[in-house]
């Protein structure tokens, strides 16, 4: 697996962007797509607990894909105040994965707005994410096959992205969007796939803007405990018909099946992305 830095541009235009990142489908840190945001002042941990520490919040965990009546299920809630005192003291697997706190709190979309880098943006498609120091977000890409721009507040993040080509060999799962491996600690014996691999990687800090095309693989680290939030687009009609057909066969297929079978149905998908792997491995080497 071969990792090389993300550019990372700042004062770029609507048509640089277009012509070097989004057509390509090519990941870019921007540094500066937010800096009018007030958002990048005024949220705060401090700020948080303050206004909104009374929202009792969803978290999850390790847990979140393994198979059973837990799948992709929540694992507890908390009040907001002490979720952000524990993320805050140190390292802690509890996630908050794609909260959207603007029904609870709609004022906050004040803060912020829809850049000019593109069109077609969903804003009620707005989700934060919190995380403790070392808790990571699995391989995987985002369902709804939008683009993403991932912004990052007050601490650090880690991204490592891969372009879709590379699916067979991260083992994705079928039906689902998920990958098999460990991008943090590869197992090159159980996955050789991961050997043909080659993807990039930032740290993306405070006000810094990662640029996420469609169906791209993506692997989260938080380097300090914080938060970010990501804005979606779609380029075209036809993205956003994939989005709902991807949707659609995880809530309806994915899961009910996993609700039937349980592990069955498990074994069944990581055989058949081992397979995968294994015939993509062969055709390269012939």
């Amino acid at each position: 697996m071969k990792l090389k830095p993300i550019d990372r541009r700042t004062g770029l235009t609507p048509e640089e962007f277009r012509d070097e990142y989004l057509i390509p489908n090519k990941p870019v840190v921007f540094t500066d797509l937010v800096k009018d945001w007030p958002a990048t002042e005024k949220w705060t941990f401090d700020w948080f607990r303050k206004n909104y520490g009374h929202l009792e919040v969803p978290l999850c965990d390790d847990s979140f894909h393994e198979s059973g009546a837990g799948y992709m299920a929540f694992t507890k809630h908390m009040p907001f105040a002490d979720y952000l005192d524990l993320i805050e003291a140190g390292p802690t697997n509890l996630r908050m994965f794609a909260y959207n706190i603007f029904k609870e709190a709609p004022e906050l979309r004040n803060d912020f707005f829809m850049p000019n880098i593109m069109t077609g943006w969903h804003p009620s498609y707005s989700y934060m994410f919190f995380g403790g120091q070392g808790s990571t977000v699995n391989l995987h890409y985002d369902i709804d096959y939008g683009e993403t721009f991932l912004t990052q507040f007050q601490t650090r993040k880690k991204v490592i992205i891969f372009s879709r080509e590379n699916s067979k060999l991260l083992y994705q799962e079928p039906f689902t969007v998920k990958s098999l491996v460990d991008i943090k600690n590869p197992d090159y014996d159980k996955y050789p796939g991961l050997k043909y691999v080659e993807g990039s990687e930032t740290i993306l800090g405070h006000g810094e803007t990662i640029f996420i095309p469609h169906h791209n693989w993506h692997f989260i680290e938080y380097v300090d405990g914080g938060f970010g939030m990501n804005i979606r687009a779609h380029q075209n009609i036809s993205s956003q018909v994939r989005g709902v057909t991807n949707i659609a066969r995880h809530f309806f297929l994915d899961k009910g099946l996993n609700n039937l079978l349980g592990e069955k149905w498990s074994s069944w998908k990581k055989e058949k992305a081992m397979q995968s792997a294994k015939e993509m491995i062969s055709n390269l080497k012939s």
